[in-house]
């Protein structure tokens, strides 16, 4: 904290009589550990803010991309795993994980930088993989084997719905909320689930809405398929299996299994499109590498080292940079996409995981 916060409660306990010194220094106590619960060194944060969450510390940080300074750090629950924020940047979501056991949704107001409620999300328990589309947060519920919905309007879970699938991990929702993808680590299968409209003939009265009939279809992959994206262009998904570092490329919309590349990329975590979907990034837990692969010719490209062991990735909206989420080392590596190399690390707190940006008008 800065020293200029402190001095005049110093000077006031050297002048003061014998009589008042106690309560002065009580005060000046409560102080200090206000200072410490709330993080009086938080700041007021730009438009465009990296999240990044803390598995050891239970905390989010709020994070300056320009800057790489955290302007604050947040409390949340026991084992949070992944972060997502709204489309108008002002909340963040953060599940509460467990592996699997857990049943949170911390919700968090980014602008006065403190944690707002904690949704309760049972029946659905280990809620991880989150995603905000259509003014929801949808997220996987893996020891439920399920997806949940959350609607900030109500307060409420909305919506569910099984996939029946173990360890139902990571989800993608397109922007038209009409689909949704789910990786499924432990039956080493991909979910497509394709909203369509249904009417019973003769069952609905005049002027009824027909209701939304979620068909699921499961594409077998490799085992340990976890990390996951889905091309900018929407014509392909990726995903990465920890198990026998197989890619596996997907058509979404012939929901068909399009090939296999043998990787190598042993103890895949995360993966990710580069905004302009010419590359992809896949983290490797196990051995700490960044691989790089070229999405057009689906060929390994550079395989970086950030650290031990490397898991979430957030890339700059311009797709400059690449976060990751060094969980062993306990930082966050900075790549230059560009050139191709670690240019920084950022302290968010011990075992650094989920990333998301925040991004307000």
């Amino acid at each position: 904290m800065k020293k200029a916060v402190y001095q005049p409660t110093v000077r006031a306990v050297a002048n003061a009589k014998p009589g008042l010194i106690n309560l002065l220094v009580v005060s000046f106590l409560l102080a200090a550990l206000v200072c410490t619960e709330t993080d009086c060194t938080a700041q007021p944060a730009p438009k465009v803010t990296l999240l990044a969450l803390s598995k050891a510390n239970h905390t989010l940080a709020i994070v300056d991309p320009v800057t790489l300074k955290v302007i604050a750090r947040v409390p949340v629950g026991s084992d949070p795993h992944e972060v997502i924020a709204s489309s108008d940047g002002k909340t963040a979501y953060v599940t509460i994980y467990g592996g699997g056991s857990l049943y949170e949704l911390n919700v968090i107001d980014l602008v006065a930088q403190k944690p707002l409620v904690n949704i309760d999300t049972r029946p659905l328990f280990g809620p991880h993989g989150i995603t905000f589309v259509d003014g929801k947060a949808w997220f996987t519920a893996e020891g439920s084997k399920a997806i949940g919905r959350y609607d900030p309007i109500t307060g409420k879970l909305d919506w569910s719905m099984g996939t029946g699938q173990d360890r139902t991990h990571m989800i993608y929702v397109t922007n038209d909320a009409k689909r949704i993808y789910t990786t499924n680590v432990a039956s080493g299968t991909v979910s497509i689930l394709v909203d369509s409209l249904m009417q019973p003939a003769g069952f609905a009265p005049p002027g009824a809405k027909p209701h939304a009939d979620w068909i699921q279809t499961v594409i077998p992959v490799s085992k340990g398929s976890e990390g996951f994206d889905v091309s900018p262009d929407g014509r392909e998904l990726w995903t990465a299996a920890s198990d026998d570092g197989m890619i596996s490329i997907i058509d979404p919309n012939g929901m068909k299994l399009i090939t296999k590349i043998d990787a190598k990329v042993l103890g895949a975590n995360r993966l990710k499109f580069t905004p302009d979907g010419k590359r992809v990034l896949i983290t490797s837990l196990r051995t700490g590498d960044l691989f790089v692969y070229d999405a057009a010719t689906r060929r390994e490209i550079k395989r970086i080292s950030t650290g031990r062991g490397a898991a979430g990735i957030l890339m700059d909206l311009d797709g400059s940079r690449a976060f990751i989420g060094c969980s062993a080392d306990n930082y966050v590596a900075v790549i230059d996409l560009k050139t191709l190399e670690v240019v920084s690390h950022l302290d968010v707190g011990g075992v650094p995981d989920g990333l998301a940006w925040a991004v307000r008008p």
